[in-house]
């Protein structure tokens, strides 16, 4: 690039001042459309500057066109030049920043030593005004470079609706970057090893075309593609690799060519070709913003890929869920079935806690459901017995046939909440009550019969949406899919408020089953209770009841009478044992209640259970609604069995006839005594010792023995009626029963809950 300006002829002053700049990366100078300027290479060029530049000698002579060492003369066209003075430019670094040249054209006077002297002074302070002007001009560009990323980024990243989107605005963007007439993206195939590309750029706008297609080392693009290089074409005509096809069928003629790789981690991607400059040819200014602009280009790219997967995920899923949830839902003909058979107008001890579920015929179970609900929904609101129907009929459709967490058992926990809402005196509103009771039948939807770390260990999918609860949360969704469905909305009587209120209950109602949430749930309440701060009106207090319930629901069948506890018992631990059998096939060893080679400890892993688990939930629910005390009473029952049975390492089937359990209840129940009547049970028990030694008050001892009977009953309701009061009822037997849980129980607490 040349800078001039004209002086005074008659002075000897050089009546004119040339300035060349060289270019910073490589031999070419800059170049600059000005009338005698001059474009050369340094290193071949044999002018008078590339001489200085390359020697960095400074030149003195009158002889420029004589001269062997710079034949081509000044490097310009000056016919009359008599005297020339040329000084490198140098930089701090010993680069050559420029060439000046100082010559006369009328005057034959040589430049002198004091010239040169002078003149190289003021290149001094010439060398730190342009390396500043650089500066300026670099930082500036930089900015301006910048601000056009932050500007693609933006529009780009904040728009990605498709592929097709990203690739014509990298194209516009491209363009304007560089100032191209044209531009071209081409993805690769690695399947393939081909290049190719579906949007086209006409000069007006980008196209969607036909998808065009060509091997990978095939042309400029291919050769980019192929070995990573950035190609800077300036005649594309003299270049082997350019294919002029495109051009004779289009009528456009390519000129220059600047085309570079896209990568996305280390690997290409893609390649974009820029055509014909508007002005001049590319240069390696070019190149390096479009390096930096290709490194977006790659994100950008990237993330549209991404986009397009999940975007074709999404509506795989959609056809899918369709699919299964047609399939899912109950049919018509179900539907029909139900909607002719007679709904029962009472049911006997349907509120009883005694009442089996378990008893009941399956193709009644839904008619009972019904009934329940029917209740409740007539405490909140109205309702459409056909999406009742529909609703009961498909959640029965989506539990799986698995040994124990199946349609039986969500029928029996809906039960046990029903019999609550209906025995006691609470204060739940009826959209409580109503969330309760769905939360119940929906709790353990799709369960699969493995439990939250079974999931987790297994890597299932669900474990890897839900870290927490994992089971739990699918329960949950699965319930809200099912209320979605067509002629399945059973709250849509419901007001705005009431419905976003019920679901967010159910939610936290379902959550609740998993044991992982009930111990801190029970300590809540438990403080509440024994403070005698309980109150109705708390919401809190509401919310943490309605948890609590939902646990001693779940676990209803641990206060069942024997026969049907010990036979739901059974089932569980088969589910278990499966699981257990599962984990063994993949070499991992399963808890000692998941062993069945263990099953013999049965005994010791039901006390456990009952002490640890179910009976302070059962306590404490007694506690705030004294009518749940049957609760307690059936599990204190049974704890006595298995008591008997884990004492004297028996099996469930050496428990001793009917008869023999009266006795055996009498004799356990002196070690469930409240500790207020241990001194009084032993002055019994020693009365009764003095008593047989006496063989003439045989009937005595009979009596006796009745009045014990009558005296533990009576402790026994006394504790409940009263479970605030300290010594409780359980104290005695859970101390004596720690004794009987292996030191690994705790554990097994734990999981069994959550399976």
């Amino acid at each position: 690039m040349f800078l001039s300006y004209r002086g005074s002829r008659t002075t000897d002053r050089p009546s004119v001042l040339y300035i060349m700049f060289l270019s910073y990366r490589g031999s070419r100078t800059t170049d600059r459309p000005s009338e005698g300027s001059y474009i050369g290479n340094i290193e071949t060029g044999t002018s008078l500057p590339s001489y200085v530049a390359k020697t960095k000698d400074t030149i003195r002579t009158n002889h420029v066109q004589g001269d062997m060492r710079f034949p081509a003369g000044l490097g310009i066209k000056m016919e009359h030049v008599q005297t020339v003075l040329a000084i490198p430019i140098l930089q701090e670094d010993s680069g050559v920043l420029g060439v000046i040249e100082l010559y006369r054209q009328f005057s034959t006077d040589s430049f002198t030593q004091e010239d040169e002297e002078v003149t190289a002074t003021l290149l001094v302070w010439a060398d730190v005004c342009v390396e500043y002007v650089q500066m300026y001009n670099s930082m500036m560009r930089q900015r301006k470079l910048n601000d056009f990323l932050l500007a693609v980024t933006k529009s780009i990243f904040q728009d990605i609706v498709s592929m097709d989107t990203v690739i014509m605005k990298i194209m516009n963007y491209a363009k304007k970057l560089v100032n191209a007439d044209r531009a071209s993206l081409f993805l690769l195939d690695t399947k393939t090893t081909e290049l190719y590309a579906r949007i086209f750029d006409t000069g007006k706008e980008h196209v969607p075309q036909k998808e065009i297609r060509f091997p990978m080392d095939k042309g400029v693009a291919g050769h980019v593609a192929s070995t990573g290089q950035v190609l800077n074409i300036t005649d594309a005509y003299n270049d082997g690799r350019f294919n002029r096809e495109v051009d004779m069928q289009t009528g456009y003629r390519t000129k220059s060519i600047l085309c570079m790789p896209i990568y996305i981690r280390g690997s290409i991607i893609g390649v974009v070709q820029m055509v014909n400059k508007k002005e001049g040819t590319f240069t390696m200014a070019d190149e390096e913003s479009f390096e930096t602009f290709a490194i977006y280009c790659g994100l950008a790219l990237h993330h549209a890929k991404l986009y397009d997967k999940i975007r074709r995920s999404e509506q795989k899923y959609k056809v899918a869920l369709e699919v299964l949830s047609y399939h899912a839902q109950c049919t018509d003909d179900e539907y029909k079935i139900i909607k002719s058979t007679p709904f029962p107008d009472n049911i006997p001890g349907i509120i009883d806690y005694e009442f089996s579920p378990w008893d009941v015929e399956d193709n009644r179970k839904c008619l009972y459901v019904l009934y329940m609900m029917k209740d409740i929904f007539s405490m909140a609101t109205k309702y459409d017995l056909d999406d009742m129907i529909r609703f009961t009929m498909t959640v029965k459709k989506n539990y799986r046939n698995v040994p124990y967490h199946n349609w039986a058992h969500a029928f029996s926990v809906a039960h046990a909440v029903y019999t609550v809402i209906k025995t006691t005196k609470h204060s739940f509103s009826p959209v409580e009550c109503l969330a309760l009771y769905v939360a119940c039948l929906c709790h353990d939807l799709d369960h699969r019969g493995k439990t939250n770390a079974f999931m987790v260990k297994s890597a299932s999918p669900l474990a890897a949406i839900y870290s927490t609860s994992t089971m739990e949360h699918h329960h949950f969704n699965h319930t809200v899919t099912i209320l979605q469905n067509e002629g399945h909305n059973i709250f849509k009587h419901l007001t705005s408020d009431q419905y976003k209120q019920i679901l967010g209950d159910i939610r936290q109602c379902i959550l609740a089953t998993d044991l992982a949430l009930f111990f801190g749930n029970r300590a809540r309440l438990q403080e509440v209770s024994d403070k005698n701060e309980f109150s109705w009106d708390d919401s809190e207090h509401r919310h943490v009841l309605m948890a609590i319930s939902m646990t001693a629901c779940d676990l209803c069948s641990m206060y069942k009478p024997w026969d049907v506890q010990l036979q739901v018992v059974n089932v569980i631990m088969e589910e278990f044992w499966l699981q257990g059998d599962e984990e063994k096939s993949q070499g991992l060893t399963p808890m000692p209640m998941m062993d069945r080679d263990k099953k013999d400890e049965l005994p010791h892993l039901e006390v456990g259970f009952l002490v640890g688990i179910c009976l302070p939930c059962y306590e404490l629910m007694a506690q705030v609604l004294p009518n749940t005390k049957p609760m307690v009473d059936g599990a204190v029952s049974n704890l006595k069995k298995w008591k008997y049975l884990a004492e004297n390492k028996l099996t469930v089937d050496q428990l001793p006839p009917e008869q023999c359990v009266k006795q055996l209840e009498y004799k356990t129940s002196e070690n469930i005594q409240d500790s207020s009547e241990t001194n009084k049970q032993t002055e019994e028990e020693e009365s009764e010792e003095q008593n047989k030694l006496d063989a003439k008050a045989e009937n005595k001892d009979e009596q006796t023995e009745e009045s014990k009977m009558e005296s533990v009953e009576e402790n026994k309701n006394k504790s409940i009626d009263n479970p605030s009061e300290k010594g409780s009822l359980l104290t005695d037997v859970r101390s004596e029963s720690s004794v009987l849980v292996h030191s690994d129980n705790d554990n097994n607490l734990t999981e069994r809950d959550n399976t």
